[in-house]
């Protein structure tokens, strides 16, 4: 949504006999624009979840081998995992959703920067981590920045939605112990990361499967746990126009 307003300043509620003449004094003066954009975090769960699943399955044991598998996975990681997932960080700006924005756009570029990674290991140019001991700690100090900011995203996430948490939660974790793996070389560790990975994975494709089934049926198919009432579908909206940060006309988030 965007903001179409005169040139007017916000007037003082005490002077205004209360919340319900400010109320009435926004409901005159602001206009709102609508814009029809599908929520971005469906896009970017999915390429995260999808990308995620197979570099997990691959850490993890499950298929492939040294040599070929990492020109397979480049591709697909650069765009899917990457591509997409970024696009949706910067379509989360015209969300005004910091979380979503944050989010997609590290891991987006993380997978673009992994997928590149993968092609000179399928090449040659580079070792991979299993193999060299100093690329596995170069990666893994990589995982400590977005283990960082992943923690930080599951904590801004509890006052969303639950079924995110948990994604960011799981997902955290996971690059926790992986940067634990890489750096130490320890290859339990490293198993055990791609298994919470996997876990994120399968998370992130519920997350995405709901949002999807719910913006085409218009109502809830998958609970989402969601922690605003106003984004709760059929819920009465309290406030039409939201001026509480001094932005009325303004909703953030998807």
């Amino acid at each position: 949504m965007t903001r179409e307003m005169p040139d007017i300043r916000m007037p003082d509620s005490r002077s205004m006999g209360g919340d319900g003449a400010e109320y009435s004094f926004w409901r005159e003066h602001t206009h709102i624009n609508l814009s029809p954009v599908a929520a971005p975090s469906i896009l970017g769960l999915a390429g995260f979840a999808v990308s995620t699943f197979m570099v997990a399955g691959n850490m993890a044991g499950w298929y492939g081998n040294g040599t070929t598998t990492p020109l397979l996975l480049a591709p697909l990681a650069f765009a899917f995992g990457g591509v997409a997932q970024f696009l949706a960080g910067m379509w989360s700006y015209r969300a005004r959703d910091a979380l979503a924005t944050v989010v997609h756009g590290t891991w987006g570029a993380f997978w673009m920067g992994y997928g590149v990674y993968q092609l000179f290991v399928g090449l040659g140019g580079l070792p991979s981590t299993s193999a060299s001991p100093v690329a596995a700690s170069a990666i893994g100090f990589w995982f400590i920045g977005l283990a960082a900011i992943t923690w930080t995203g599951a904590v801004a996430a509890l006052a969303e939605s639950l079924v995110i948490t948990s994604v960011l939660a799981v997902l955290a974790a996971g690059s926790t112990l992986l940067a634990i793996g890489l750096i130490a070389d320890v290859g339990a560790v490293r198993t055990i990361a791609a298994y919470f990975l996997l876990v994120s994975a399968v998370l992130a494709w519920y997350a995405c499967s709901a949002m999807v089934l719910e913006a085409a049926h218009h109502r809830v198919i998958l609970p989402m746990g969601l922690r605003q009432p106003r984004r709760v579908p059929a819920a009465p909206l309290h406030q039409a126009i939201q001026f509480d940060h001094g932005e009325p006309g303004i909703r953030a988030g998807q």
